[in-house]
């Protein structure tokens, strides 16, 4: 049976699945930000919602990857973490 590392470096090799990947690549960015910000406040989503003004739901759909947060979304959510949130383009 192949390792993890393995069947990624396989599926790696693959230009178009690469692409894809890549093109996946700020979206996971922000929600394992979100998440780890949240779990190192020792926040529950519906903690975490309810300092935000919004339902746990919608935190839930933005860490699993079923959201498209607004920029004003991304800003409550960076305040009710205690954060800022930045953008960039490199």
């Amino acid at each position: 049976m192949k390792t993890h590392a393995e069947f990624k470096k396989e599926l790696m090799a693959d230009p178009e699945f690469k692409r894809a990947y890549d093109a996946l690549e700020p979206e996971y960015t922000i929600i394992r930000a979100v998440i780890e910000k949240r779990l190192k406040k020792k926040l529950s989503q519906k903690e975490l919602a309810q300092k935000m003004g919004t339902r746990q739901s919608a935190i839930s759909r933005l860490e699993s990857g079923t959201a498209n947060p607004s920029l004003r979304f991304l800003q409550k959510l960076a305040s009710a973490l205690g954060t800022r949130l930045m953008i960039s383009f490199q």
